[in-house]
């Protein structure tokens, strides 16, 4: 027959410490609650397990060995306790390309943990020519969808590009309400000169070669838009806070990449904590969230 072990727990404390006050501190609770529970584990064993002295107690010299037993069996207990919490955490890895990481899941991210302790997410780079086997990761986010068999690929944001240029930038350049105008202006490029080609085909216009520099990541062209250095054609969903925070302003309807999309990219068969991610992330994206 075991002795009431809430005040095993509590002799454990009160013996390691050599005092009852230190230990009430150590379990939080009071003093009485402590000097409750000794007299009840001492009435158990009939003999005292304390020797009650003016300057606070001392341990009993028969209690000794109780004493070093529950100390070590409480340390394995705590020991065996953290190894399993840990074993029950999940870890995912999500790869995701800049220009998202960026602007909406690493802003975000703090909120997920905060709601989900248990789960460890590691973010790395993605590439948009990437596909999820490839990355060998749990979660994909990038340009464009992923039409492997077992995959499962949610659309996030289109990709419908518009000419768009920082306020700075207007101030010194006034009037840019056309495709002439525009045509005029300093253009930046993503990558390539044939998107702005293909726009101001699609505006009625024939620019064999729009000047401007040609920047090989997103993340660079819109921060140089942004600083005022010229007129960038920039994903509006994907730059949605910039254009309602004012930091750009999108200067005309007329668009290209219409059928073009960014996709968040997982296994059918996904387990609990990548689904949870996938969950709070489109919520995340959504326009009516207002983040």
């Amino acid at each position: 027959m075991l002795p009431p072990l809430g005040a095993l727990r509590v002799f454990e404390a009160a013996a390691r410490l050599a005092s009852f006050s230190r230990a009430a501190d150590e379990l939080h609770v009071t003093h009485a609650a402590v000097s409750h529970q000794m007299r009840q584990l001492e009435d158990w064993f009939g003999r005292p397990l304390f020797l009650r002295e003016k300057r606070g107690v001392s341990l009993a010299p028969d209690a000794e060995r109780l004493a070093e037993a529950l100390s070590a069996s409480f340390e394995r207990i705590a020991a065996e306790a953290e190894a399993l919490k840990l074993r029950t955490k999940s870890e995912i890895t999500v790869a995701c390309i800049p220009s998202i990481a960026t602007r909406w899941l690493i802003p975000a991210l703090g909120d997920f943990l905060a709601a989900h302790p248990d789960i460890t997410v590691k973010v790395i780079y993605a590439t948009a020519a990437q596909r999820l086997r490839e990355t060998g990761c749990d979660v994909l986010i990038t340009l464009g969808a992923d039409k492997s068999d077992g995959v499962l690929c949610e659309r996030l944001f289109s990709r419908v590009n518009r000419p768009v240029a920082s306020p700075r930038y207007l101030e010194r350049k006034d009037g840019l309400n056309n495709a002439e105008a525009i045509a005029g202006a300093d253009l930046l490029h993503d990558e390539t000169t044939r998107h702005w080609q293909d726009w101001f085909a699609k505006a009625g216009l024939q620019l064999a070669a729009p000047r401007g520099p040609v920047f090989q990541d997103f993340n660079l062209l819109a921060t140089a838009a942004i600083a005022g250095h010229g007129v960038a054609l920039c994903p509006v969903e994907v730059c949605r806070r910039e254009i309602a925070n004012g930091d750009l302003v999108v200067l005309s309807e007329i668009s290209v990449l219409e059928g073009e999309g960014y996709f968040l990219i997982s296994k059918a068969s996904r387990q609990k904590a990548v689904s949870a991610f996938c969950a709070w992330f489109k919520d995340v994206v959504d326009p009516r969230s207002g983040f």
